[in-house]
């Protein structure tokens, strides 16, 4: 009678550990599910005056939003021009990039990633983040992190087409100076109290792979080269370099040639986490103005096989829109040939830019080893017809969807 006695207490106390392993799992699930997502929006430094190397193609005074106030309706419904509620501001003065930082922490969005420029010969585009957004009195309000535009820069702004597309500034680097710029990085924004880290590891992308390596020659040479930048980011107390790569398998821009081995690159190469820029990198647009909601469909098929190839955590995207017809010389005929003239995403309201969100972020929840991590195209891509900042017709409803969804 003891011994049955025992046996019954024992098989009482194994049933009860079970429970409680049971009960702790859920609960671990709960936590999972309740963490909050972080939310990164990139963003195009091209609204400010006095770059040297615009001065030089441009002239004087000139900025992207030149061609924002020329853009006109090219087909039969086309809204242009778009006009931003806060002016044609310059993002280099301090002050207005204070009130960007508020609105986007204000409204959900945790991580600025710029779009970062730097060619063999030096910097581009670079006084966005040196003068505004480092000497904005908020800065600290808000994660930055830089991805490496490092694709080929052609003078496209506007593109008169048939014309032939002059390059001006070649991506590729050579070794030498990556070297550089991996000690420039690592000073200058990585050692910032607001660089975007992830485990301790400065977040740093890569947009253009095929343009990456072939600075180096090989695959072997262009590894090597990420595991030095890793070694100096650890000499000066960061724990590593989180190397994201940006995957697309359509290309946009006229040079762009897309790889056919991603996977591939990604583990040979050794990176950490792959994302996407913009949607239309991996779906046509095969209507004048293709239905947002049909885009982001094709796009959430692209993200579970990305999912399932890549071999690492994938950062997914969501985008405002796409029209590029600003970038368009306005004495050429529109017609769907080739960027800048392409077909446009429509129908893409604040509701449907909403509820792409929403789905975004239930996805996320759902997948209990996923990454949490989740970036917006774009903060201000104006003249891509895809923007967060304000404009005359939706105001803040754009921002307003993404605290909707992920403000807490």
């Amino acid at each position: 009678m003891r011994k049955q006695n025992k046996l019954i207490a024992i098989s009482s106390f194994i049933a009860l550990i079970f429970m409680t392993l049971i009960i702790s799992c859920q609960h671990a699930k709960k936590v999972k599910s309740s963490d909050k997502i972080t939310v990164a929006c990139y963003y195009f430094p091209n609204y400010h005056t006095g770059d040297p190397r615009n001065i030089i193609n441009k002239g004087n005074g000139w900025s992207e939003w030149e061609l924002v106030k020329a853009a006109r309706p090219r087909f039969p419904e086309h809204h242009q021009p778009n006009v931003p509620a806060w002016g044609y501001s310059d993002e280099k003065d301090p002050i207005v990039m204070a009130q960007k930082i508020d609105a986007a922490t204000d409204n959900g969005i945790d991580c600025f990633i710029f779009d970062w420029y730097m060619y063999e010969d030096g910097p581009f585009l670079n006084k966005c983040i040196d003068e505004g957004f480092l000497k904005a009195p908020n800065c600290e309000r808000i994660k930055f992190a830089l991805m490496w535009a490092n694709h080929d820069w052609l003078d496209i702004h506007p593109y008169t087409y048939g014309t032939k597309q002059k390059l001006l500034y070649p991506g590729k680097v050579t070794p030498k100076r990556f070297d550089e710029i991996c000690d420039f990085v690592i000073k200058e924004y990585f050692s910032k109290p607001n660089y975007w880290k992830i485990d301790g590891k400065a977040y740093f992308s890569i947009y253009d792979i095929q343009r990456f390596v072939e600075g180096f020659g090989s695959m072997e040479a262009t590894k090597d080269a990420m595991d030095r930048m890793r070694e100096k980011a650890i000499a000066a107390g960061l724990k590593g370099v989180h190397w994201n790569l940006v995957a697309w398998g359509n290309p946009i821009l006229p040079v762009e040639k897309a790889p056919s081995n991603t996977p591939e690159l990604i583990k040979v190469l050794g990176f950490d986490s792959s994302t996407s820029y913009v949607w239309i990198h991996h779906t046509e647009l095969p209507e004048t103005q293709t239905d947002y909601n049909w885009v982001r469909d094709q796009y959430f098929s692209h993200w579970e096989k990305a999912k399932e190839e890549y071999g690492v955590p994938y950062f997914p995207n969501v985008t405002m829109g796409w029209d590029s017809s600003p970038r368009c010389d306005l004495n050429s005929e529109w017609a769907n040939v080739g960027y800048p003239f392409m077909n446009t995403i429509n129908n893409n309201t604040p509701d449907n830019f909403k509820k792409a969100l929403q789905l975004t972020k239930e996805k996320l929840l759902a997948d209990p080893d996923g990454p949490g991590i989740l970036n917006i195209n774009c903060w201000n891509e104006w003249t891509e017809g895809s923007y967060l900042e304000p404009d005359t017709v939706n105001g803040m409803k754009y921002l307003e969807a993404v605290k909707e969804v992920f403000k807490e």
